[in-house]
């Protein structure tokens, strides 16, 4: 029984030595990596929603710091002079996502490109700057053309699902 519990111990001190190596060697701060987005794996970490400005989304990771929860977005290129502002579009909807999801706002998002990391802060500023892309994006949405096929498949494929008035096929969480 003694051996079994040093055994476990020994696992769990090695695995926690992993994790903080990896956070490390990925350019994070330090803080407790609380989900990691899995998916290629089978393991789909949940869908975080913010039912007020319509969005959904999974950031890649979300770190528990002592100044709250941090999304983590990671891109696999080399790290530009400064973040693309696309990217950082990107990283303000994860944080508003956070915020929406536990009820607290995050004080910056972090993205991690492959030899180099941006913390960005979640300002009231960049939060305008996401509320303005929001509505810009959902006057698209008003004018898409009409469904040109019958195949729920392709529906369920396609990037407008969450919004469409004509869809074949339920958008993620079931029908709207």
């Amino acid at each position: 029984m003694d051996g079994l519990f040093f055994l476990l111990f020994l696992t769990g001190a090695a695995l926690l030595w992993l994790s903080r190596r990896w956070a490390a060697d990925a350019g994070l701060p330090h803080g407790r990596l609380i989900l990691v987005d899995l998916e290629r794996h089978g393991q789909a970490a949940p869908t975080l929603i913010d039912p007020e400005l319509g969005l959904t989304g999974r950031p890649d990771a979300l770190l528990e710091t002592r100044r709250g929860r941090v999304p983590v977005e990671i891109k696999s290129g080399a790290a530009p002079d400064q973040p693309h502002p696309s990217h950082v579009l990107q990283l303000m909807a994860y944080c508003r996502l956070v915020q929406a999801a536990y009820g607290r706002r995050p004080p910056y998002g972090i993205l991690k490109y492959a030899d180099r990391a941006f913390e960005v802060p979640y300002s009231r500023r960049a939060e305008a700057a996401l509320r303005r892309a929001v509505k810009s994006v959902q006057a698209l949405g008003a004018d898409l053309p009409d469904r040109s096929h019958r195949d729920p498949a392709r529906c369920a494929g396609c990037g407008f699902i969450s919004t469409c008035d004509q869809r074949l096929a339920p958008a993620e969480g079931g029908w709207l």
